[in-house]
């Protein structure tokens, strides 16, 4: 494949690049130094992989506090930390970067659904040149942010220069699976397990420098690797997962612009992703939610909840139609159930001090409190939903949601109905948001709640790394 100029009009520009590797002289096992990505991994797990091996990325992606000489007192020092470990491993010969610019065809195979189903999710990894987050761009985010969490990712991309995990986009063009079937079709680079018994293949297609090669019918490269690259950038990439990692590196590539040198095309320009066919992608799941001292605060459309004011079950026929469980183990196993054939989207677990229940949304009674704002595809949505009955039956605001303080987000529906039991809070499980609603919310210009997706199983950290460097 060879290198093409970059296009002008509003469509993704992708690169391949020169990833940096874990060697197999130095890691022979490459299971046992990688690592989820940063935001699925509990203080409990962290201190497991970092037992797990010397070398383990949890030591990149989620630096520990006081190893290496960190001060825990000093926000910044795990940080710096990390940027030392990075720059030790590749000292070291631990770590190194490929000899030739490449794209990375990465596969995952993993059970799904109640019945183990073996699934394959296939995409490839490359470098993908950075635009704001507008309409018309080749770009499209679908999902809100949350401050704390890029704050976070910033430092550490601003102490590392080095992008550890990709954000994951979706395409629609078709025609790309014979592609990646031929990049596929010989021995991987690369393999992994993980102990949850996901196994990865990794192959690295080398690029050539030069102009492009034209397929005998004139419509493109003939080679599979610029033959899949063509096909993508014709249309519009849609963030999966990683709407925070792309917004820290826009921070970070603005900043690093500021400093400009006479430097063409600079690697700060781009970040790290991992781009999938849609029907090639892992399955969204719910993002589930506890909410810290919930209580009523008004009722639906400006009435009192009446005798029952304090208690937000009580309150909730104003919004939801109240069905009565007998415990968490019920509600689990109505949640699990598919929704009934004739039944609209807008159905929640509720676990709280006032009890449990099903609450089916009454549409005729939120369709006044939506957002006209939103575009359709966005207004109806489960979060969106959610969102509208938290702030007008609790209260709840949009910085409140996405501050991190008052609304805890977990992906474990069993976990949050126990999270919400130990602390006396309140638990609302979710469905999970369908690919098709998230295309037609980036199609629309439109993005949804915080949360609102969660793209299972994950690309795990420590396959490759991205250094901002050319």
């Amino acid at each position: 494949m060879r290198l093409r100029p970059l296009p002008s009009a509003d469509v993704p520009i992708l690169r391949p690049f020169r990833a940096l590797r874990y060697q197999a002289t130095r890691v022979p096992d490459l299971s046992a130094v990688l690592c989820p990505p940063y935001d699925v991994i509990g203080p409990g797990e962290q201190a497991e992989l970092l037992r797990r091996h010397p070398y383990n990325a949890v030591r990149l992606e989620l630096p520990p506090a006081g190893e290496d000489g960190a001060d825990r007192s000093d926000d910044d020092a795990r940080y710096r930390a990390a940027a030392r470990t990075l720059v030790a491993w590749r000292t070291d010969g631990v770590l190194a970067k490929d000899a030739l610019p490449s794209l990375y065809v990465h596969e995952m195979r993993y059970d799904a659904g109640p019945k183990a189903t073996a699934r394959t999710a296939r995409g490839f990894m490359v470098r993908l040149r950075l635009e704001p987050l507008r309409s018309g761009s080749g770009v499209r985010p679908h999902e809100r942010t949350m401050s704390g969490p890029k704050e976070d990712r910033y430092r550490l991309l601003r102490a590392t220069g080095t992008n550890l995990s990709p954000v994951v986009l979706l395409h629609e063009q078709p025609g790309t699976d014979a592609a990646l079937a031929e990049l596929t079709a010989g021995a991987p680079d690369a393999t992994a397990s993980e102990p949850s018994g996901i196994q990865h293949r990794l192959w690295a297609v080398p690029v050539s420098p030069g102009a492009p090669v034209p397929s005998a019918g004139g419509e493109g490269p003939a080679d599979p690797a610029g033959r899949l690259l063509h096909l993508v950038e014709t249309g519009p990439l849609t963030i999966a997962d990683g709407h925070h990692r792309y917004e820290t590196a826009l921070r970070y590539g603005e900043e690093r612009g500021q400093r400009r040198a006479c430097e063409s095309d600079p690697a700060y320009d781009y970040v790290l992703a991992l781009i999938y066919a849609v029907d090639a992608a892992p399955a969204p799941l719910a993002t589930h939610r506890v909410v810290r001292g919930l209580t009523a605060s008004g009722g639906a459309i400006g009435e009192a909840p009446g005798p029952g004011r304090g208690s937000f079950l009580a309150a909730a026929p104003g919004l939801f139609r109240v069905e009565r469980l007998r415990d968490p183990d019920e509600l689990l196993a109505r949640m699990a159930a598919p929704l009934p054939a004739e039944q609209e989207r807008g159905r929640f677990g509720y676990q709280g001090p006032d009890g449990v229940a099903l609450l089916w949304s009454r549409r005729e009674r939120l369709a006044p409190l939506l957002d006209p704002a939103l575009p359709e595809a966005a207004r109806w949505l489960d979060t969106s939903l959610l969102a509208v009955a938290l702030r007008h039956l609790g209260g709840i605001g949009p910085d409140e949601l996405s501050d991190g303080e008052r609304v805890r987000y977990l992906k474990d529906a069993a976990a949050a109905l126990s999270l919400a039991s130990e602390s006396d809070d309140t638990a609302f499980l979710l469905d999970p948001t369908p690919v098709s609603a998230v295309l037609r919310v980036a199609d629309a210009g439109g993005v949804m709640p915080q949360k609102s997706t969660y793209f299972q199983p994950k690309a795990p950290t420590g396959l490759l790394f991205n250094v901002l460097e050319q």
